[in-house]
């Protein structure tokens, strides 16, 4: 008589959770010496840079808050968030999230992958937040370590904003910790951007590179005349509309849209990347991306988005020409000439004014008055007036304006030479050259209205 044994049921073997899946990425991508040599680097080189440029007697004057710079630390965190914004975080971005599933295809590792965790939905999470983490930590180190260089090597001191007025050092501080928080919003559009062409293109080259690739692009297209709402519709706007938060009010339209623009970007290029995951088939070991389906699936849609963007906010607001016009230009000069010449009595010992007994106007032409006064360049001529208490005279100066496409522009003094011409001021902190001789200020692009 035999015993019929009954085989024991195998349990079926479950995905490995994301949790555990994260942890795996994110010591993969640690472990590269490329990914430790760039965290190293972010959270060393910006102190180092800021601090050395801080004690140079030649600062870089034509980059935003550059002039500053030997005169309070918090303009040496502003001067390295420009430079992220063009050049940093694109490549950042291209390094680790353009990476992070061709790797898999250079090494030939998927197989290996796929059986270890069994689910392409728990391996796209875990390689995306993975790649999400160390991108937060090198913008992290960039904010920190440049915030720091500056703040030893110049002190906490306050902070000139672009329409002339005095940010303490509490404020300023918060300011600037703001404006990096506000570039992750298109810093991860970017890596999103990277985790689709990583998925789309396989090992190709091209995948690698494409956040770089779109940047470029984006930020060649900021420097033309563009309407407004053209501009405003490409996530690369996110990472310069921060410069309104340094003006008083702050500048919060063109940045709220920047930064919807770019959030939008980043979930539509993720949900366009786990799409193509999902349908991938990992038996094919030669498999090298497929160019129409990135072209189809990838790039098309994101190119939707920029029409899309384009029409809900040319129809919301009037914003179909380059957003810079006379009455703009001349209430921005006014204005940050007042705070100035306050700024300057105070360093002088002479006796304060207040912005309304100094009433302060400005007339601004362009090309000598034979063109329409609207547009970027750099032949605006313009003269401010204002009035001083028991003088009956009126006062005037004459500035010529560089106004950029982005509404940013540099107002140059060209006399009288003791109110607007160089000469050093002796201040607290060392001499300093006169705060109305040269400034930077800023234009907002969209519609203004009067105070009500």
């Amino acid at each position: 008589m035999t015993a019929a044994v009954a085989e024991a049921p195998v349990p079926a073997a479950r995905p490995v959770s994301v949790a555990r899946g994260y942890r795996f990425e994110l010591v993969k991508l640690l472990s590269q010496w490329r990914i430790r040599l760039l965290v190293l680097a972010c959270w060393i080189a910006p102190a180092l840079f800021v601090a050395a440029v801080s004690q140079q007697s030649s600062l870089p004057v034509d980059t935003l808050f550059g002039r500053w710079m030997n005169a309070t630390g918090w303009a040496g965190p502003l001067v390295m968030l420009g430079f992220a914004g063009t050049y940093a975080l694109p490549l950042l971005t291209s390094v680790v999230a353009g990476d992070v599933f061709a790797v898999e295809d250079r090494l030939g590792t998927w197989r290996h992958l796929l059986v270890a965790v069994r689910s392409y939905r728990r391996i796209f999470v875990a390689k995306a937040l993975a790649s999400l983490t160390v991108i937060l930590v090198l913008v992290a180190g960039m904010a920190v370590s440049s915030a720091a260089g500056g703040v030893v090597a110049v002190g906490n001191r306050p902070l000139i904003g672009l329409d002339g007025h005095v940010l303490a050092p509490g404020d300023a501080a918060g300011q600037v910790l703001l404006a990096w928080v506000c570039v992750l919003a298109p810093a991860l559009a970017l890596a999103a951007v990277g985790l689709l062409g990583s998925v789309a293109l396989g090992r190709s080259p091209m995948g690698l590179l494409l956040p770089a690739v779109v940047a470029l692009v984006m930020q060649l297209a900021q420097m033309l005349p563009l309407p407004v709402a053209v501009r405003l519709a490409l996530p690369s706007y996110a990472f310069i509309a921060w410069n309104g938060l340094f003006t008083s009010p702050a500048q919060l339209g063109p940045l709220l849209i920047g930064i919807g623009v770019s959030l939008v970007w980043a979930v539509t290029a993720t949900a366009l990347a786990y799409r193509l995951f999902l349908r991938r088939d990992f038996t094919n070991l030669t498999y090298d991306g497929s160019g129409r389906r990135a072209l189809t699936v990838g790039a098309l849609p994101l190119v939707g988005l920029i029409g899309v963007a384009f029409a809900i906010i040319a129809a919301s607001t009037p914003a179909l020409g380059s957003g810079i016009d006379q009455d703009k230009v001349q209430g921005s000069l006014a204005t940050a000439f007042g705070h100035l010449y306050r700024l300057q009595t105070e360093q002088l010992h002479r006796p304060d004014v207040t912005e309304e007994q100094l009433a302060v106007t400005a007339a601004c032409t362009k090309g000598g008055g034979l063109i329409a006064a609207e547009g970027p360049g750099n032949d605006w001529r313009c003269v401010v007036s204002w009035h001083l208490p028991d003088v009956e005279a009126t006062g005037s100066a004459i500035y010529q304006l560089d106004v950029t496409a982005d509404g940013r522009y540099v107002a140059d003094g060209d006399g009288p030479k003791e109110v607007n011409g160089y000469f050093q001021v002796r201040t607290p902190t060392g001499d300093q050259p006169n705060p109305l001789w040269q400034f930077d200020g800023n234009v907002e692009l969209l519609p203004t209205h009067p105070k009500g």
